[in-house]
């Protein structure tokens, strides 16, 4: 028998048409490149959204054209963000941080068809232009008076292109399933991979991500997190589904601007991965400043460490709750928020039950299990492959022949973790072969792979160590042909134009030999219990 429902066909742009009804005058506040502050609200980001969509339409693109954006959290990354999307489009996400190596693979991967970009981002694209596949237009994000002179192919400034846009455009329905969002994932090795997200998954995401974090609509939310890291995507879509503030930092990330942007618009809500805070923290310290509008932080990309837990705890008065997810998941997977029960706890137990990732957000199913596949025990100490399913976690990759999930749709994340009896999760280790620093992923293999290629490099490893700072750091450890130590700087500068600048190793250990099992697989746990330490003692 089927219920007697009404059937809803699901349009991310009507996230900011429900805005544009109910909270029109809700601030939307930008840092632009230029460092000044622009403001304006959901009415005019939704009246915004529809030109753009409407140029687009009639430039010739359609449903299920693969269009991206080379851009920071500003306004116009907002509007792109329903714009693209909403009138059929699918939305891609670039990280301006990537190799260009990686950046021209995944951009002819997706077949990106038009690149919108910022204007500091010129030369990057410049650079790349010659091998981009299927880019027929760059759009840069500014007005027309600041279009810069440029070599890029059909280049047109975002406000010439928008400004004879229907701002009545009615978006179209769409399929149930239909896609509107690409990110691609570093987090294996190898080429990247896409995870294609519908309007579906992403608005019941959000609509799961506002409860689980308990959002006050009367949030006042800072985005520090970049709309292209996996700990952002989210929060374009619940913030005005809610119609909460949304204030975002554009390039200036240090802690004396993030501090002014705070306190000048009230922040009462950031979002952002360690390395960001300990930025801010560090501005505080050194300047006798606190954190009076702050109430909550949401920290993501990498392990919330004790200290700062403390500062933020004991100097501001600032919960920080760990978020735990992935590309892959959309992102949100668990999160752990504050509960009645820590209040009566000593600190040092509340902070020990802050420091794990989290319970399950409602939607999204988590188990342990053993090399075999058999469940492990809740007993907080059983260590096995974090597997995850729900209706925001994909089923296949992008362009995949395969599922990447098994007959019972669990997906492996390639954690490995602990649950305990009260359904906390904490990561203990990656069965993935890379090392995660300031919240961006590094590939030991990739990294190692690149150093092999050295002419005076007969082996190379690469371990990831605690850094006070970073989280992590790579450490490499090399075995020249003579067996004698060499010039770092030359392995350093060969390694420069081949990965990504924060790839670069911070230490070069050199070696006689590698430790090796008895079947020739590199040892790493050896170097990583005796160099443990390294960068924590520096």
């Amino acid at each position: 028998m089927i219920a007697d429902m009404q059937k809803w066909t699901p349009n991310i742009a009507s996230i900011i048409e429900h805005a544009n009804q109910f909270h029109p005058n809700i601030e939307v506040v930008s840092r632009m490149v230029s460092g000044n502050i622009h403001k304006t609200n959901y009415s005019e980001v939704c009246t915004r959204s529809r030109k753009l969509a409407s140029a687009l339409e009639k430039d010739g693109y359609k449903e299920g054209d693969v269009i991206a954006t080379l851009a920071l959290n500003t306004y116009r990354h907002l509007e792109m963000y329903y714009g693209i999307s909403g009138m059929g489009g699918i939305n891609h996400t670039l990280n301006f941080r990537l190799h260009p190596e990686q950046a021209v693979y995944i951009i002819n991967h997706a077949e990106d068809k038009v690149i919108f970009c910022e204007t500091p981002f010129i030369p990057i694209l410049e650079g790349l232009q010659e091998n981009l596949q299927c880019v027929e237009k760059y759009i840069i994000l500014c007005d027309t008076s600041e279009m810069p002179d440029t070599k890029l192919k059909n280049a047109i400034s975002y406000e010439e292109y928008i400004k004879d846009g229907d701002e009545n455009y009615e978006w179209p329905a769409l399929a149930d399933d239909a896609a509107c969002a690409l990110c691609y994932t570093s987090g294996t090795t190898g080429n990247p991979k896409g995870v294609l997200y519908s309007h579906k998954s992403n608005i019941l995401h959000a609509q799961a991500a506002l409860t689980a974090m308990r959002i006050d609509p009367e949030e006042t939310i800072l985005m520090v997190v970049p709309l292209f890291h996996v700990l952002g995507w989210g929060i374009p879509y619940f913030g005005p589904m809610y119609g909460s503030k949304l204030v975002m930092p554009g390039m200036q990330m240090e802690g004396e601007p993030l501090y002014e942007l705070i306190e000048k618009e009230k922040v009462t809500l950031a979002f952002g991965v360690p390395t960001i805070w300990m930025g801010l923290l560090a501005y505080c310290r050194d300047n006798n400043k606190i954190l009076d509008s702050v109430n909550n932080t949401i920290i993501g990309g990498s392990a919330l460490s004790l200290s700062t837990l403390q500062e933020f705890d004991e100097v501001h008065n600032v919960n920080a709750i760990h978020a735990w997810g992935m590309t892959e998941m959309s992102p949100l997977g668990v999160t752990n928020l504050p509960t009645s029960a820590m209040e009566n706890m000593s600190k040092q137990d509340k902070y020990a039950i802050q420091l794990k990732q989290g319970r399950p957000i409602y939607g999204v199913e988590l188990k342990v299990v053993d090399d075999a596949g058999n469940d492990l025990p809740h007993d907080g100490e059983s260590q096995g492959h974090l597997l995850v399913r729900g209706p925001w976690i994909l089923q296949k990759y992008f362009k995949a022949e395969n599922d990447c999930v098994d007959k019972d749709g669990w997906f492996d994340t390639g954690d490995i973790s602990v649950l305990d009896e009260d359904g906390y999760m904490t990561i203990k280790d990656r069965a993935k072969d890379v090392i995660k620093s300031g919240g961006e992923w590094i590939s030991s293999i990739d990294l190692e792979n690149a150093a092999f290629g050295h002419p005076e490099v007969a082996e190379a490893c690469v371990v990831g160590l605690p850094h006070p700072k970073w989280d992590e750091r790579p450490m490499l450890f090399v075995v020249t042909n003579t067996g004698e130590p060499i010039e770092k700087d030359s392995i350093i500068n060969f390694l420069s134009d081949k990965v990504a600048k924060w790839w670069l190793p911070d230490e070069i250990i050199f070696l006689k030999e590698l430790p090796h099992g008895a079947t020739g697989k590199l040892q790493k746990f050896e170097l990583r219990e005796e160099y443990n330490n390294h960068y924590m003692e520096q």
